[in-house]
């Protein structure tokens, strides 16, 4: 449990601060480049001087240490499971200007967490959104019930698919859950791994259409992302595309991607929204 002068930081640091925007970069399958896409676009941001954190929560599979080219002692699942008990420990900082948090192994079901590994994530949650602009979440692929619960406690959704026709159905599938759970909910798009802009933005043009017709929703899209070797690559260099390859194709749609995500992010999203987070993790974590 939380002692009190942990509880008077918090109190303070709530009257001062603004909570992070949080958003949650999904993919309906694997292989769709959605971690790369996360820890580029994490870098874009922070260097736009927002304080960034990127969440790594595809537990057991999680890379994105890897792809940033870094190591860190302490996971999340250290916290939860009492190994490590200062949250500040298991946040690995100033790695290219942002934050992360490594996912770790050997999760349990949210449904298998007892009460005090309860308390100890909704405290990381607490902890984490009072200190940082944005927090991009990360998640695992494809769409487990958990994964989609986790998702609706977020205010936005980035969505990440390829030109692939079992990529697009399963991305406007996650995309339809979420909406019926919460028809409010915000759903950026990425087209990843085109092979030209024309492929890339029929396959936007194809799931917004898609949306509009059978959801009557409107889904922006951030942009278009080529094939590119420059991505093996980085993942074999252990270097973040952003840095090791700065002139790479991918490269520059990925600086447009953030330049896009920055200008649509706080059109929409308003104070009350933004502090809704901890309430739907509370809801989430407590309903049981």
């Amino acid at each position: 449990m939380k002692d009190q002068a942990y509880n008077l930081r918090q109190k303070m640091l709530l009257n001062s601060t603004t909570p992070a925007k949080t958003i949650g970069i999904v993919s309906g399958k694997g292989g769709v480049g959605k971690s790369n896409i996360s820890t580029n676009l994490s870098i874009l941001i922070g260097e736009a001087n927002k304080k960034v954190l990127l969440f790594d929560m595809d537990i057991g599979m999680g890379n994105i240490h890897i792809l940033l080219g870094s190591h860190h002692r302490y996971s999340i699942m250290d916290f939860i499971e009492g190994r490590e008990p200062e949250i500040e420990n298991i946040i690995c900082e100033n790695v290219h200007g942002i934050s992360y948090i490594s996912a770790g192994n050997g999760l349990k079901s949210i449904v298998e967490w007892n009460e005090e590994q309860i308390n100890r994530f909704y405290e990381a949650m607490d902890y984490l959104v009072l200190r940082y602009d944005v927090i991009f979440f990360d998640m695992g692929a494809g769409a487990t019930r958990e994964t989609l619960d986790f998702l609706l406690t977020m205010e936005q959704i980035m969505v990440v698919t390829t030109p692939e026709p079992t990529s697009i159905t399963d991305a406007y599938s996650m995309m339809k859950y979420i909406h019926l759970r919460d028809g409010k909910k915000e759903f950026y798009l990425v087209c990843n791994r085109a092979e030209n802009r024309q492929e890339g933005m029929a396959t936007i043009t194809r799931l917004q259409e898609t949306v509009r017709k059978f959801l009557g929703k409107e889904v922006v899209s951030l942009g278009i992302l080529p094939e590119d070797p420059a991505v093996r690559k980085a993942v074999s260099q252990q270097t973040p595309l952003t840095k090791g390859f700065p002139r790479a194709p991918i490269t520059l749609g990925l600086h447009s991607l953030a330049q896009n995500f920055l200008s649509e992010a706080d059109k929409s999203v308003d104070q009350e929204e933004k502090t809704s987070f901890l309430k739907n993790i509370k809801n989430l974590l407590f309903r049981r």
